[in-house]
């Protein structure tokens, strides 16, 4: 008898407690019916949500201006929806005072918060908040010599080399340099990230153009962590692209070849196979575009006496145009091969002129 009558009281009581708070949900201003949802559809989803982000990489993303976030109250529709992170990065809840700080916070964090400021009008509320759009970050752009020009989301930090690896490469048009532009200033900066010596970093003060760091692509194969910075949404990456240099007349392969970093003479026509054999090395001519007018500025080189090093090698600039020009066929280096070429031209043409006999 005494089992039965505590087991009524305790099922009166129950239903005393969720009649108390239908007429609280019903009391508040602008509220609308409970939700149907279960508990356990409830867990479902929200285990299901943490699941999806944790396997994006993203449960550590910081909000900022412009992202959207989804609220879920459990039982309580009248707060579900989405909700922007405004230019002040605040949201706005409903029934709650005060906006809630946004701005470089996590949403797991804001949904602690949340839940907090709820419990004056509702009893252990059930709060679920996620990203679902994230519009602060613009995207970086990475351009230039490299295999694969593309733009990038940014979900989480990436350093200059990984987003690199993800254009397939620097390609062998590259100068040497890299230059990084911030174009936006960093949301949420991270105050443990070193600060690049002054050397390597060197950025323009140009106040009318975008600044931007300029980074030097050998110290980036070489594993130096200076030349190896974190990239922003928003950044331009821009892998400079070296200018031609042309190298024409007796070389093995006549081409135009990239001018990179001290680009000389003799490097220009290693790059092209050599001189020819019948190249005249006393005597090289550089063609220059000279700023302002059509005539070019012409330069003479001793390519025999630089490779002596009894003359200083010439530095190339832009769009030189190398002409190797033949020594004359009957100069001392050419003769030999002048005479041999017309003894047997003559040899060959007495063999022609022989009669024909067929021997059965």
């Amino acid at each position: 008898m005494m089992r039965s009558i505590t087991l009524f009281l305790s099922i009166a009581f129950l239903c005393m407690c969720s009649a108390a708070e239908m007429v609280l949900a019903q009391t508040q201003p602008g509220t609308a019916p409970p939700a149907t949802q279960t508990p356990q559809e409830s867990e479902t989803a929200t285990s299901n949500s943490s699941s999806v982000v944790s396997q994006m990489g993203a449960g550590n993303y910081l909000l900022g201006p412009g992202d959207v976030l989804t609220l879920r109250v459990f039982r309580y529709q009248q707060f579900d929806g989405d909700v922007e992170v405004d230019s002040n990065g605040a949201i706005e809840i409903p029934l709650v005072d005060q906006p809630i700080i946004a701005r470089c916070r996590r949403a797991q964090d804001i949904q602690r918060e949340i839940a907090e400021a709820l419990k004056k009008y509702i009893r252990n509320p059930q709060v679920s908040l996620r990203v679902k759009e994230r519009r602060s970050r613009p995207t970086a752009v990475v351009a230039g010599a490299v295999r694969t020009p593309q733009q990038f989301q940014m979900l989480r930090r990436v350093r200059l080399l990984q987003l690199l690896a993800f254009t397939g490469g620097i390609t062998e048009q590259a100068s040497g340099s890299i230059q990084v532009f911030h174009t936006e200033p960093e949301i949420c900066p991270d105050p443990n990230e070193p600060n690049l010596p002054v050397q390597t970093a060197k950025t323009t003060d140009d106040a009318l153009q975008v600044p931007f760091t300029l980074y030097n692509i050998n110290d980036l194969r070489l594993g130096k962590e200076e030349a190896n910075p974190y990239i922003r949404p928003g950044d331009i990456v821009m892998v400079q692209e070296a200018p031609p240099v042309y190298v024409t007349g007796a070389v093995v392969a006549p081409q135009g070849v990239y001018l990179r970093n001290n680009a000389t003479l003799m490097r220009a026509i290693a790059q092209v196979g050599g001189l020819r054999r019948e190249a005249k090395q006393e005597k090289i001519t550089i063609y220059r575009q000279k700023p302002g007018t059509s005539e070019p500025e012409i330069i003479t080189a001793n390519y025999a006496a630089i490779k002596k090093n009894k003359a200083p090698d010439v530095v190339l600039q832009p769009y030189d145009v190398i002409d190797v020009q033949e020594d004359g066929v009957f100069s001392p280096r050419r003769l030999g091969d002048t005479l041999r070429g017309l003894a047997i031209g003559g040899l060959g043409s007495t063999i022609s002129n022989l009669p024909l006999r067929v021997i059965y």
